[in-house]
């Protein structure tokens, strides 16, 4: 007597354990997908409770990244442009609008001596456009020479990308150069300066010295993550589904052909 049960598995040992191992697989790709959705939506709700805190003042005291980490801050010092670092390959943070196309450039990281104290703070000014006839050819940026005040979030670090043969050895860092990433530590201990164990992402206040601070959500990407999410729950259903129609039309053709008989 064909049953449904011997038709659907019994018959069909290797379809089923294949079926098995497609919905598992996507449903945890896509448990996963949403996991990170859901991870970027909690930081950025981290952040921004961090930042309705008091703002900080580099010039009061020394502080500590645990302390000061995604905390919004005011800084005045005087920049030290032949510090300068530029961050390569850093895609601009919001493309302009009508665009998808992501456009290649630097982050600029400057030192501020900060005033009144013996200390070095970094300071992430902005996002600039690279030449693309030229790579070694920086842009034009207005620095001030004078004490300014900058107002702006505390990160650990500007963001790190991919890079091959990092830790070689500077020629001259009395010159602005270009750099794949930055480090803080390496650089304090080349200099010998006393720095602030963080850098200050710089926000736009409007002032035009060549630079976009336009910077992106801590939840760009979620929409996409909801995406991929569905895709492989959609993948996961098919695959039920190819497998239970295959197996109901076998079953049905076998009790055809055995009624027949």
């Amino acid at each position: 007597m064909n049953t449904l049960f011997t038709a659907l598995i019994a018959k069909r040992i290797v379809a089923t354990v294949s079926a098995l191992l497609v919905v598992a697989i996507a449903c945890a790709a896509g448990i996963w997908q949403l996991n990170r959705a859901d991870g970027k939506i909690a930081l950025a709700a981290n952040l921004l409770a961090r930042q309705q805190m008091p703002i900080l003042s580099a010039n009061d005291a020394l502080l500590s990244l645990e302390d000061a980490s995604e905390r919004r801050m005011i800084a005045r010092g005087q920049y030290i442009p032949q510090a300068a670092i530029w961050l390569d390959n850093r895609p601009r943070p919001i493309p302009p609008a009508g665009s998808n196309t992501s456009q290649s450039g630097f982050y600029l990281l400057m030192p501020l001596q900060l005033e009144g104290r013996d200390e070095i703070l970094w300071i992430n000014r902005g996002w600039a456009p690279r030449d693309s006839e030229n790579r070694e050819s920086l842009p034009p940026v207005k620095t001030p020479s004078k004490a300014v005040t900058i107002e702006g979030i505390v990160f650990a670090h500007p963001g790190k990308v991919y890079a091959l043969g990092e830790g070689q050895v500077i020629i001259d860092a009395s010159k602005p150069r270009i750099e794949q990433n930055f480090n803080l530590r390496a650089e304090g201990k080349l200099r010998g300066w006393v720095q602030s164990p963080f850098i200050l992402r710089e926000v736009d206040t409007g002032v035009e010295d060549g630079l976009l601070r336009e910077w992106a959500p801590l939840t760009t990407g979620v929409d996409r993550h909801y995406a991929y999410a569905f895709q492989w729950f959609a993948l996961a259903v098919s695959g039920f589904l190819f497998w239970i129609i295959t197996g109901l039309r076998q079953y049905w053709r076998q009790g055809v052909n055995g009624d027949q008989e």
